[in-house]
C-alpha cells in the first residue's frame, strides 16, 4: 500500500489530486499547510508528498527543509504557479525529487509520482548504512582482489628500500596514489613529497619548475626560486608522465640520478640534493627507447624497481567496493545526504569496460551523487552518464585515417612500430594542418617542444604539401 500526502492551501487542487490518485493500492492524505504537513509527518510515514511553494505560514520551501530533516529519503515534488529561477534552485537545493508548474501536464505528473515511488522502494529495501570506521580515507588504494594486493605487497617490499621505482599502468588507474603509499611508509615520510606532471608542463617550464632559477634567469625571473628538487630535498619526488620529458632534459635528470648535484636556471653554484624518484608513466618506455625518445641510462637509473598497476577492468571485485568507498566520501565532501546504491546499480558497474580506469568511476560516482533523484543513483541515471563518457571518447579522433595494415604477415616482428609511427605520423599531419603550418601552436596543442615537433617532421619527411593534401 502506498501513501501520498497532498499539501496545497486550494481544495480544489487537494480534491483533484485525492481524485486522480484514487486507486485501491494508495491512500491519499491531505494537509492545508505546510505546518500541518510537519505536524502529520511527525506522526505518520509516506512514501511521496506533492507539497505547493505559496501557501501561508511557512511556505513549501521552507516546509521542505524541515520535512527533508525529518525524513531525509521521503521524495517531495514541489507544485508551483510561479517557476521563476530562484525558486526551481533553492527546492532542487533543499531536497526536492523534482517540481512541476501548474497547470499541471498530467502525464509529466503521472511519470514522476511513478518514478518518485520506485526510487523509494529502492531506499525501503537497500538502505545504505555507511561504516566511518572502515571508510578509507581520500588518499588511500581501495581494494581486496588478488590483483591490487600484490600493489600492496610490492610497496611494502619496496618502500623502505629507498630505491628509485618506477610506477606503470594505464591513465587513471591510481600512479600517484601508489607513489604516495612508497613514501609514506618510507624511512623519508617525516619529509616532504612533491608530485610534477611532465606531460603538464612545457619543455622550457618543466626545467625551471625542477631545478629552480635564479633572479633574473629570464624575463619574468623577479625572485629566485627553488626547484622541485629542492624542494624535496630529504622527502620523494615524483615524476609523473616522465615519458614527455624531451632528451634535454632527461640528460639533466639523469646527471642529478648519478652524482645527487644540479644547478639553479642563472646559476653557477652546485646544489646538492638528496631525493627519492619515483616516476610512472602510460607509455611503453621500452618503445620510446627503441624509437630515440628516451635514454636507455635513465630508463635503467629509474626503473630499480617496476609496480605494474592492474587496470580496473583487471581487478573487476573491486568496483563495488571503489564505488562505495567515492559515495560515502563525496556524499561528505558535497554535504549530501547518504546516497544509495542499489544492486541493479552495481550490476551495470560491473559489466561496464572502465576505458578511464578507477579515476572514470570517480568522477561517475561524483556526478550522479549531483544527479540522483531523492539521493538513489539508479540504474537509468548510471546507463545515461557512462553512455555520456562513450559518447565524449568515441569524439577525441573520429577522423582518424585506419593505420592498420591488411597484410599483417607483411610487418611481422615491427607490427607494433609501424602502427604507432604512422600514428603519430597521421597525428602530426592533422595538428600542423589545423594551426596552419603555425609550429608554435602546433607544438603547445601536442604538449612537445618545437625542436621536438621538428625532429619529428623531420623524421616523417612532413613537408607543406602534406599539409594541404591531408
Amino acid at each position: 500500500m502506498k501513501k501520498i500526502l497532498i499539501v496545497d492551501d486550494e481544495d480544489n487542487v487537494r480534491y483533484s489530486f485525492k481524485k486522480f490518485f484514487r486507486d485501491p493500492e494508495t491512500i491519499i492524505s491531505e494537509a492545508n499547510s505546510g505546518m500541518e504537513a510537519i505536524n502529520i509527518l511527525k506522526k505518520e510515514s509516506f512514501d511521496l508528498v506533492l507539497m505547493d511553494i505559496e501557501m501561508p505560514g511557512i511556505t513549501g520551501l521552507d516546509a521542505i527543509q524541515r520535512v527533508k530533516a525529518m525524513h531525509p529519503n521521503l521524495p517531495v515534488i514541489i507544485m508551483t504557479a510561479f517557476g521563476t529561477t530562484e525558486r526551481v534552485i533553492a527546492a532542487m537545493k533543499y531536497g526536492a525529487f523534482e517540481y512541476i508548474e501548474k497547470p499541471f501536464d498530467i502525464e509529466r505528473l503521472k511519470n514522476l509520482v511513478k518514478e518518485a515511488l520506485e526510487i523509494k522502494q529502492i531506499i525501503d529495501v537497500e538502505p545504505i548504512q555507511p561504516d566511518h570506521k572502515t571508510q578509507a580515507a581520500a588518499g588511500d588504494i581501495v581494494g581486496t582482489s588478488a590483483a591490487i594486493k600484490e600493489v600492496f605487497k610490492m610497496i611494502g617490499r619496496v618502500a623502505a628500500a629507498d630505491v628509485s621505482v618506477l610506477i606503470s599502468g594505464e591513465s587513471g588507474t591510481g600512479k600517484e596514489l601508489v607513489a604516495r603509499a612508497i613514501h609514506r611508509y618510507s624511512d623519508r615520510s617525516d619529509k616532504a613529497f612533491i608530485a610534477i606532471n611532465c606531460a603538464a608542463i612545457p619543455d622550457n617550464l618543466l626545467e625551471s619548475e625542477l631545478f629552480g632559477y635564479e633572479k633574473g634567469a629570464f624575463t619574468d625571473a623577479s625572485q629566485p626560486k627553488p626547484g622541485k628538487f629542492e624542494q624535496a630535498d630529504g622527502g620523494t619526488l615524483f615524476m609523473d608522465e616522465v615519458a614527455d620529458m624531451s632528451l634535454t632534459l632527461q640528460a639533466k635528470l639523469l646527471r642529478v640520478l648519478q652524482e645527487g648535484t644540479f644547478e639553479r636556471l642563472g646559476s653557477n653554484k652546485t646544489v646538492t640534493t638528496n631525493v627519492r624518484i619515483v616516476s610512472a608513466s602510460n607509455k611503453n618506455l621500452d618503445h620510446a627507447i627503441a624509437d630515440g625518445r628516451f635514454r636507455e641510462d635513465l630508463y635503467y637509473r629509474l626503473k630499480v624497481v617496476t609496480i605494474t598497476i592492474p587496470p580496473l577492468r583487471m581487478r573487476r571485485e573491486d568496483i563495488p567496493l571503489l564505488a562505495n568507498h567515492f559515495l560515502l566520501r563525496f556524499t561528505h565532501e558535497m554535504k549530501r545526504p547518504v546516497t544509495t546504491l542499489p544492486s541493479e546499480s552495481i550490476d551495470l558497474l560491473l559489466k561496464h569496460s572502465w576505458p578511464g580506469n578507477v579515476r572514470q568511476l570517480e568522477n561517475l560516482m561524483k556526478r550522479t551523487i549531483l544527479m540522483s533523484k531523492n539521493n538513489v543513483i539508479t540504474p537509468d541515471l548510471l546507463q545515461e552518464e557512462l553512455t555520456l563518457d562513450l559518447k565524449n571518447t568515441a569524439t577525441v579522433a573520429p577522423a582518424t585515417k585506419t593505420v592498420i595494415p591488411e597484410n599483417l604477415d607483411a610487418f611481422d616482428g615491427h607490427l607494433y612500430k609501424y602502427v604507432i609511427e604512422q600514428t603519430e605520423k597521421e597525428l602530426l599531419l592533422k595538428t600542423i594542418a589545423h594551426t596552419k603550418g603555425n609550429q608554435a601552436k602546433a607544438s603547445r596543442m601536442l604538449g612537445i617542444s618545437r625542436a621536438m615537433l621538428y625532429e619529428r617532421m623531420e623524421k616523417f619527411n612532413i613537408h607543406h604539401q602534406d599539409l594541404n593534401d591531408n
